[in-house]
């Protein structure tokens, strides 16, 4: 079984898994925090693209569940990946988790608990409180800033 690893993993493991797979935006993460860890990995790290086909899939998930706006795009590219490769993701990060289960992507807990239950999101202005069920730079009505909320029901 192949494990994809995305960047939280990364920092809570001691030691590898067989076959350990990653994305170069996870590479370049570890590589901006200057963890020493790489240095001693990168050579049995395999890192792989995610096929533009899977990373479609991936956002257009994460805009309905909401996710999009607490997933990087490297975390997108980790989930997407999973789904190329069939893969088991390796991941402390709730939203990665989240989406992980909505995909039905196999994935497991390194240094935490897990999610408990799928979490869906909406999107509330700080200035005017309106929601709204996506994402958006600011409110259409006042213009403040939007905050993610959890969903009251799905």
């Amino acid at each position: 079984m192949k494990h994809i690893l995305d960047t939280s993993a990364l920092f809570a493991m001691q030691d590898l898994p067989p076959e350990p797979v990653t994305t170069p935006g996870v590479i370049s993460e570890l590589r901006k925090y200057d963890d020493p860890r790489l240095r001693y990995w990168e050579d049995r790290l395999i890192v792989s693209e995610p096929s533009s086909a899977s990373m479609e899939r991936v956002e257009r998930a994460a805009a309905d569940t909401g996710d999009d706006a607490r997933l990087s795009p490297v975390d997108m590219e980790v989930l997407a990946l999973a789904m190329d490769q069939s893969g088991v993701i390796l991941t402390d990060d709730y939203s990665i988790q989240n989406l992980a289960r909505v995909l039905g992507l196999d994935y497991r807990a390194v240094g935490f608990k897990g999610i408990k239950e799928v979490v869906t999101w909406k999107y509330r202005c700080r200035g005017c409180g309106r929601t709204f069920d996506k994402n958006m730079p600011d409110c259409p009505i006042c213009g403040s800033a939007l905050r993610s909320v959890r969903s009251k029901g799905r």
